[in-house]
């Protein structure tokens, strides 16, 4: 399972009235979920980034691949024009429009990390490739949607939800064409409550095991398989 902290070094995401920058909190609740897998049978976690430094979008899709991954989880924590707005989010990929103005919105903000110039495929023939995409594509929107129902369940145990549904939007980061990717908005650390709760400990702990019975939830329901990727 590769877990990737949102934003990192230069790129410090949001940032809450109290101070608290949205990539300080992400690498924390990633290292907890990293320690909670690795104490699994049979699992392994792999940090995007295990400091605070900045890794470009395509760079971390980059080392799911690289890892042979079964699943992408990306960590955030959501900000908001209004102080008001709370709750967990859980999003996926989607292969035509977002599903709400804020999805689209948010995906805009998080692509805006850096320029990405989309996946690499290692076929020559250009209707080859695009047919290839379009098989794997479906399949891994599919699939992370399963991931995201399981994970946004979980987080509606500890946390109101901002959204009782799975959001889908245009994220970079989540367009491995292979791997199950999720983005999870784990609260609004605009808002003050929710920054002051961002910050504890406890409840980076709280938010973790959430993220971890939601991968537990998935993996009985969907066992991973061998896949051979078509490129």
């Amino acid at each position: 399972v590769v877990i990737d902290a949102g934003h990192g070094g230069e790129d410090p995401g949001a940032r809450g009235r109290g101070g608290t920058y949205e990539k300080t909190v992400t690498l924390a609740i990633a290292r907890k979920l990293k320690a909670m897998i690795d104490r699994e049978p049979n699992m392994r976690a792999v940090l995007t980034r295990d400091d605070d430094y900045f890794i470009p979008l395509q760079v971390r899709v980059q080392k799911a691949r690289r890892v042979n991954a079964d699943l992408f989880v990306s960590v955030h924590a959501d900000a908001f024009i209004r102080p008001d707005a709370r709750g967990s989010s859980v999003f996926a990929l989607s292969d035509s429009g977002a599903t709400s103005a804020a999805a689209r919105w948010l995906a805009k903000k998080e692509n805006d990390a850096d320029l990405i110039g989309g996946v690499n495929l290692d076929v020559q023939d250009p209707y080859l490739k695009m047919t290839l995409a379009d098989l794997s594509f479906t399949a891994q929107i599919n699939d992370s949607l399963k991931l995201a129902r399981a994970v946004l369940t979980e987080l509606g145990e500890i946390n109101t939800l901002h959204k009782s549904d799975v959001e889908q939007a245009g994220f970079a980061v989540l367009k491995a064409p292979d791997i199950p990717s999720v983005l999870v908005e784990t609260a609004f650390i605009s808002n003050p409550a929710e920054e002051a709760r961002l910050r504890s400990d406890g409840y980076q702990i709280q938010l973790a095991d959430s993220l971890m019975r939601g991968i537990s939830r998935y993996f009985a329901q969907n066992p991973p398989l061998e896949r051979h990727r078509a490129f």
